[in-house]
């Protein structure tokens, strides 16, 4: 590469000092008019001297635009749902594995043998809470599972223009639906407290989170379902912990004195783990959405309010219950909703929520 850089700095060298003779050639001096071999050697050398020793040039290599990978992230979020999937057959093989041990193992022989009076009615009153908790909890986690949680309807963009009116990054006031933004994936305008999922690949209302556990996100229409299905289920396993905790201390002398088959005692050993392992993580996400609804928040506008004296959707610990799970009582426990809060409530359908200033005078 050195003898390249000097060959290339004597071409120039010489390029200029021919064209200084042409140049005087030109005026009449006579004297380099009798050198015509000086100039044509002049002009000769350097092009041999380049075909001998060509310019190494460096190649460089390919640089992907940031939009191809960011594209490649969202499939690798993508696939987040074949993900999912299995998650519902885990959930399916945790309850199986929890029912055999706690009412075929444990309490339902208890029933039957009825040797004991106030064993076997605790043993009766057992299976029932447990299958009610059951019920309960397969009933909120399949609405889940199935509930859509909210998209941006048609005619809302259209209404708004179809997001024509509005660039990349900005918001505007829209009367009752107040400010409105824009998403750069979908290219499209979207309501207030919705944003964009990787995962399922559009604006979600009211998004709170991807939930790889119910292959679908948290939205307006179905956050009380997965509120309700958190619920039972810190219930469900809080009682299999308790009745089957006298069962998990005996396993050591069982497992000694082999009065047990090994399956049986497998079985409630793996049972209590899990369910152990479920209501401490459960603990922590039940106390983390309490706080968020009564302070009418999601987990993604978490970020959003920091800095603000007061959350503009905050009405107050009652009303932002009812925002999520209506007015009507007899409803609160029940993954439903009554017409009347479907008709009256509007934060339900996710595209108008109300504000403090809306409230307060």
């Amino acid at each position: 590469m050195g003898l390249i850089k000097n060959y290339e700095s004597f071409c120039v060298k010489k390029k200029v000092t021919l064209n200084l003779y042409q140049y005087q050639l030109h005026d009449g001096d006579s004297s380099l008019s009798s050198e015509p071999s000086k100039l044509r050697s002049l002009t000769v050398a350097p092009d041999i001297l380049r075909r001998l020793f060509p310019a190494r040039t460096r190649r460089i290599g390919r640089i992907l635009p940031l939009t191809r990978l960011e594209m490649n992230l969202f499939r690798f979020c993508s696939g987040l749902k074949v993900l999912g999937y299995f998650m519902i057959l885990l959930v399916v093989a945790v309850v199986g594995v929890s029912y055999y041990a706690v009412v075929v193992s444990t309490w339902w022989p208890i029933l039957i043998r009825g040797d004991h009076g106030a064993l076997s009615a605790l043993a009766a009153l057992i299976i029932f809470v447990f299958h009610f908790l059951l019920i309960m909890l397969l009933w909120s986690y399949f609405t889940t599972v199935f509930t859509d949680p909210g998209s941006v309807p048609e005619h809302f963009r259209r209404e708004m223009g179809g997001g024509d009116s509005l660039e990349a990054g900005t918001s505007t006031d829209q009367g009752a639906f107040g400010s409105l933004g824009y998403c750069t994936k979908c290219r499209n305008v979207k309501p207030p407290r919705c944003h964009h999922c990787s995962v399922c690949q559009r604006c979600v209302l009211k998004m709170d989170h991807h939930c790889v556990w119910i292959v679908n996100c948290v939205g307006a229409r179905n956050y009380k379902f997965f509120l309700l299905f958190l619920f039972y289920t810190f219930l469900e396993t809080m009682l299999d912990v308790i009745v089957l905790l006298p069962s998990f201390i005996e396993f050591f002398s069982q497992a000694i004195k082999h009065s047990s088959s090994p399956g049986k005692l497998a079985s409630l050993v793996l049972a209590f783990v899990l369910n152990f392992a479920f209501v401490l993580s459960l603990l922590c996400f039940v106390v983390m959405h309490i706080s968020l609804l009564s302070s009418n928040t999601t987990s993604v506008e978490v970020h959003e309010k920091n800095g603000e004296v007061r959350w503009k959707y905050d009405l107050g610990k009652k009303k932002n219950f009812e925002q999520v799970f209506g007015k009507k009582k007899a409803f609160w426990l029940l993954p439903l909703y009554s017409k009347d809060d479907i008709d009256n409530i509007t934060s339900l359908e996710g595209l108008e929520f109300p504000t403090c200033s809306d409230i307060d005078p």
